[in-house]
């Protein structure tokens, strides 16, 4: 018995630990100028329609910031603050 309760504890710990510590393994920016479909669908609450429309958006014009995010329609302030973190515009330069 005390073993099983050792191992609910650790197990406990242990999770709770990866939701401390979820931002040190967070995943890549996604650019929205570069991003494929596949990408930008993987964003909570984008799907394969907005996606496309962000794709078409760029087509015409380059994003210049993650706030323009909001001229595609299916995309309000809301989702913008919600994947703000997880987007960006520029450029990564070769050293």
């Amino acid at each position: 018995m005390k073993n099983i309760k050792k191992i609910i504890v650790y197990t406990l710990v242990l999770l709770a630990f990866s939701f401390v510590c979820q931002p040190a393994f967070a995943t890549a920016k996604v650019n929205l100028n570069t991003a494929s479909i596949e990408q930008l669908v993987e964003l909570p609450g984008i799907g394969e329609k907005t996606a496309q429309k962000i794709i078409d958006y760029r087509s015409k014009k380059k994003f210049a910031t993650v706030d323009e995010v909001v001229n595609v329609k299916g995309v309000g302030v809301k989702t913008l603050e919600k994947l703000r973190d997880q987007l960006t515009v520029k450029v990564k330069r070769k050293k």
